[in-house]
């Protein structure tokens, strides 16, 4: 359905990125003149460099697992020797092929991104973007030359996305000193790989290499891992890297760190020196927002240089709209696809509901997977949220030993009295599927018994959050700390 115009509107994006893509897509649908600008490829670093590549790469570890631990089940593997005695093969990873493989399926990815908008009649333009005040976007389609291309437009769409943030003692050298975009032109598994940070971008990468077979030391400056999380599952996840053979160096600091040539040195705060064959910096990432024109366009930034958007998307210009990392909102790739299309169905007249960011649901792509949506236990225990916890560990659902998962549990946060659900965090494989019904749960204001009363198949690892909310009947009554 297309809504009718007296004539037509026309939109510039600057950022091919899930935010400039999915407002691309949003604008043609509703019969817009659309032209995107994308330097790098359509996707961004989100598809290119970022997102794709790394839960590709995840994905292969999560495999090297599962066959390290198929004799868990009775799934044992040999072949046979000269003597024609079992031998039992070791487990080798092909770093340069997975890394072929990483970038292949990133590209085909963006390929089949670009082919979408050119069939829904979206004008793309390759080259580097910049605002000329409100309603005008100058294109330099040769970086450093003298081709411009100008577009003017009723709305644009500002999605840039960020680089990694980078740090002027630990410069990265895309050798020994990686930044996350630089790890996949590495042809051999690290012998040991110094990750600095411990928030998402470091945890994930430090669990996938652990489990592909590399030494892994994770420097954190924090009491745990992943500060800001839910407490038992930083818990947890720590537990599991622990066990897995990681080094974690708590309340630590990195202050330098250097390339010797054939390996890193890594000096703390306290003095101490860390060695290993590489090191990960990800300490962080910064709004690719400089030099576009957004100041002069007086476009309101944030002193980090993020770009302030309202709950529609929408910056202090009223033509002007941001998604995506740039912003000042939640940086994530399906909430940047969200602010795209929020941003052009308020722009161009159709329905909008504001983003809430109470309602995002997140995943932590590590081994367990992490998932959380809504109000966690820290606001429950501030008072921000007047509510009731309750966690049932995996380790009592059938389908979870079956499987063998020992780790993880399900945890559920109900409003006082009304039992409506208003959030909720999962560890276990997968956590990024089964975090879908409590989303749904706290989006649509379920109580804890509508959600108990749909079936679950039996077994299923989804049927621990049919026994959270049917353990929270009882809600509305007060709960001894046995039952929290």
């Amino acid at each position: 359905m297309s809504l009718s115009f007296e004539r037509t509107q026309s939109v510039a994006i600057l950022g091919g990125g899930p935010g400039g893509y999915e407002a691309a897509l949003a604008a043609a649908q509703l019969g817009a003149e659309v032209t995107l600008v994308e330097r790098a490829g359509v996707g961004g670093s989100a598809v290119i460099t970022d997102v794709v590549p790394s839960k590709t790469l995840i994905a292969t570890a999560d495999a090297a697992v599962a066959i390290s631990e198929a004799s868990d089940l009775g799934v044992q593997l040999f072949a046979r020797g000269e003597t024609g005695k079992p031998l039992k093969p070791e487990i080798a990873i092909n770093l340069a092929a997975v890394n072929k493989r990483v970038l292949s399926l990133a590209r085909q990815q963006s390929d089949d991104m670009r082919a979408s908008l050119v069939e829904a009649g979206v004008r793309i333009i390759s080259g580097h973007g910049r605002l000329e005040g409100r309603n005008e976007v100058i294109v330099s389609t040769d970086i450093g030359g003298t081709d411009f291309d100008r577009v003017e437009a009723d709305t644009l769409v500002v999605s840039v996305g960020a680089s990694p943030r980078q740090l002027p003692s630990a410069k990265p050298d895309g050798q020994r000193i990686l930044t996350w975009t630089q790890l996949y032109t590495m042809n051999a598994l690290p012998s040991h790989l110094i990750v600095v940070g411990s928030g998402v971008t470091g945890a994930e990468f430090a669990s996938a290499y652990m489990n592909l077979g590399a030494e892994v030391t994770l420097i954190s400056s924090r009491d745990q891992v992943l500060p800001g999380e839910d407490a038992d599952a930083a818990t947890v996840l720590e537990k599991v890297f622990k066990r897995g053979g990681m080094t974690v160096l708590s309340r630590c600091r990195a202050e330098s760190v250097v390339n010797t040539g054939d390996g890193v040195q890594v000096t703390l705060g306290d003095g101490r020196v860390v060695e290993g064959s590489h090191c990960l910096m990800a300490v962080g990432a910064i709004p690719n927002t400089a030099g576009i024109g957004l100041e002069e366009a007086g476009v309101q930034m944030t002193d980090s240089g993020h770009i302030q958007v309202n709950r529609v998307a929408r910056t202090s210009v009223p033509n002007i709209y941001a998604a995506g990392d740039c912003t000042t909102f939640v940086p994530l790739a399906s909430v940047a696809s969200m602010q795209g299309r929020t941003a052009v169905f308020h722009a161009l007249g159709d329905v909008v509901i504001p983003l809430e960011q109470r309602r995002i649901t997140s995943n932590i792509f590590t081994a367990p997977e992490i998932a959380t949506v809504g109000f966690q236990e820290k606001d429950v225990t501030s008072g921000a949220a007047d509510g009731l916890v309750l966690k049932l560990p995996l380790s009592a659902n059938p389908r979870a030993k079956m499987m063998g998962v020992r780790d993880g549990f399900v945890k559920l946060i109900a409003r006082r009295g009304s039992g409506t659900v208003i959030g909720g965090v999962i560890v276990a494989p997968r956590a990024s599927e089964l975090i879908y019904p409590i989303a749904i749960a706290v989006e649509r204001r379920l109580t804890v018994d509508q959600v108990s009363r749909v079936f679950a198949v039996y077994p299923s690892l989804s049927g621990s959050i049919t026994d959270a909310a049917r353990a929270m009947h009882i809600v509305d009554r007060p709960m001894d700390a046995a039952q929290v």
